[in-house]
C-alpha cells in the first residue's frame, strides 16, 4: 500500500489543481475583458488579470498532473495572499453579505502551502524525473 501521506497529498494537489484550474477558466469564459475591468476598478493594473488567470489556469494543470508541485504551490500562496490583502481581508473572514469573505482563499492557501512543503510523487510527472535507484 502506497504511503498514507503521499495519498493525502495526491488528494490535495488534484482538487486544489482542479479549483484553480477551474477558476481560470471561467475568468476566460466569462470574458477576461470583465476581469481587466475589475482589477482595474480596484487599482490593480489589469493586465495582472491575464497572469493570475494564466497561473490559475497552467498552474491548476499543473498541479493536477503534478509537474512542478512545489513551484506552482508557492504561486498559488502568493496569490491568495495578493487576493486577501487587495480585496477580501476589508470584508471580513465570512464577508459582508455582498461579497464573500477570504475563509476559502485562506483553505486555498494553507493546501498550497502544505503541498509547498511536502510536494506530492504518487502518479505525478515529477516522479518520472526524480526516480531514486
Amino acid at each position: 500500500m502506497e504511503n498514507k501521506h503521499e495519498i493525502g497529498a495526491l488528494i490535495l494537489r488534484v482538487v486544489l489543481g482542479f479549483l484553480f484550474f477551474y477558476h481560470g477558466l471561467v475568468k476566460f469564459q466569462g470574458g477576461i475583458e470583465n476581469t481587466v475591468g475589475w482589477f482595474d476598478s480596484i487599482g490593480i493594473p489589469g493586465f495582472m488579470a491575464y497572469v493570475v488567470a494564466l497561473v490559475e489556469l497552467l498552474g491548476g494543470i499543473a498541479l493536477i498532473i503534478g509537474f512542478a508541485t512545489k513551484i506552482v504551490s508557492v504561486l498559488f500562496v502568493v496569490l491568495m495572499i495578493g487576493a486577501i490583502v487587495s480585496v477580501k481581508f476589508a470584508v471580513g473572514l465570512l464577508g459582508n453579505g455582498q461579497m464573500a469573505g477570504y475563509e476559502l482563499d485562506l483553505a486555498f492557501m494553507a493546501m498550497a502551502a502544505a503541498l509547498a512543503f511536502t510536494g506530492s510523487n504518487l502518479y505525478s510527472v515529477d516522479s518520472l524525473f526524480n526516480k531514486k535507484d
